[in-house]
């Protein structure tokens, strides 16, 4: 029979175990030296000190609103027009036999100046026919007076008292004095077509341009030239509503000698100089135009060419000239610099010497360089003139004294450089 194996003992089991527990045990013990070792490190190192997120206040340039006595004024533009340009016509038909020398484009001349002469030979047979008709119907006329008076005379010594009208040529004498009158009409009219062979100035003016010359034939209505007084000028310039509340102008207003309108000081480069006239607004139109919402009033210059001549520069028609409007002056009102003023009606204030606020304000009048303020605003209060981007209530600001500090900053570079994009 054979042998059976034989069992462990006790103590060969107690040992296998033991060498096993060995075996997991260090492993064991260097994972959890190595976590103790560097919770110790860590718990050890020194710890960052914790800092608050600060928000740097955006630098800005800032100044005072003021309170100063302005005289309001009121810009616009508009073109120089003729108040009175002409063509020039003929009434009746004929050849030019005469031009006057200052008849050219450009030409200036007087009221009452021969500027055509048409040839007034046939004119002038007419007058001579129609005086011999005068001439005629006059001696017509003396016959049957005189046979009337006759008629009388004998009826009277005859001792006849009722005798008819055609008896004592009532009639006749009549018809004598109604072609009298006929034959004078027509003397009149010959020497009225004769007088039309003269052409005369009906202004003073200057001539645009000619369209004929000495020789040509021309007819009833044909153009000889276009003309324009220069006595007075006008220039339409466009005023906005609020203009007119400036300036207190009516719609439809005319200026009389107890109620003048408002002085216009008009400029335009001529020849490279600036060059400046004086006129007056003397009427406003009655209606606003559909499409620009803006009202028309019409300024004149008087004596353009002479008196009204800035240093002998004359307000020449169709130039293109600035006007400024004077307006009411106002004691203590309220202006800031034009750069302060946001879109149309908001400014960035300043309030306790770090605090952002946007406030809306009402325009009464402004120029390139200052706004005049109606409300919104005291005299005093602190506000923002350079560029800000991105503006919000409350945002936190520093006011400068130094533009280039506050034109340096990042925020305030990228706000000009977005707002040059945009224009």
């Amino acid at each position: 029979m054979p042998d059976a194996p034989l069992a462990p003992s006790n103590g060969s089991k107690l040992g296998l175990i033991l060498k096993r527990g060995a075996v997991l045990a260090v492993p064991a013990l260097i994972i959890a030296g190595t976590f103790v070792g560097l919770s110790t490190t860590s718990a050890m190192a020194p710890k960052p000190e914790e800092k608050e997120d600060l928000v740097e206040a955006l630098p800005v340039v800032a100044t005072r609103a003021e309170a100063t006595n302005v005289q309001l004024s009121v810009r616009s533009q508009g073109v120089v027009q003729a108040r009175s340009q002409v063509v020039l016509s003929p009434e009746v038909t004929g050849r030019v036999s005469y031009v006057s020398p200052n008849f050219l484009a450009g030409g200036h001349f007087n009221r009452g100046d021969v500027l055509l002469r048409l040839d007034p030979t046939e004119f002038e047979l007419r007058v001579v026919q129609a005086q011999a008709n005068v001439a005629q119907a006059e001696t017509t006329l003396a016959r049957e007076q005189s046979e009337a008076r006759n008629a009388r005379v004998e009826a009277d010594e005859l001792g006849i008292t009722d005798v008819s009208d055609l008896a004592l040529r009532q009639p006749q004498v009549a018809e004598a004095q109604a072609r009298l009158a006929s034959a004078k009409a027509a003397l009149s009219e010959a020497e009225l077509q004769l007088s039309r062979t003269v052409i005369r100035a009906p202004f003073d003016g200057r001539i645009i341009s000619r369209a004929v010359d000495r020789g040509a034939f021309v007819t009833t209505g044909s153009q000889l030239a276009s003309i324009f007084s220069t006595d007075v000028v006008e220039i339409p310039i466009s005023l906005t509503d609020n203009d007119l509340d400036v300036l207190d102008l009516a719609i439809g207003f005319e200026a009389t000698a107890n109620n003048p309108g408002p002085e216009v000081r008009l400029s335009a480069m001529v020849a490279g100089e600036i060059r400046e006239w004086t006129g007056e607004i003397k009427r406003t139109a009655s209606v606003f135009d559909a499409d620009t919402r803006v009202l028309f009033a019409y300024v004149e210059v008087q004596d353009p060419f002479g008196a009204g001549a800035d240093d002998g520069v004359p307000l020449a028609t169709g130039l293109f000239v600035s006007a400024e409007i004077e307006g009411p002056s106002v004691e203590r009102a309220v202006t800031i610099p034009r750069t302060a003023l946001r879109g149309t009606d908001r400014v960035y204030v300043v309030e306790n010497n770090e605090t952002l606020h946007i406030r809306e304000v009402e325009v009464r009048s402004s120029d390139r360089a200052k706004v005049v303020l109606a409300s919104g605003l005291s005299a005093g209060e602190v506000v923002i003139t350079s560029p800000v981007r991105s503006p919000a209530e409350g945002m936190t600001v520093r006011p400068v004294d130094n533009p280039s500090e506050a034109e340096a900053n990042p925020a305030v570079l990228a706000s000009v450089a977005e707002s040059r994009r945009e224009e």
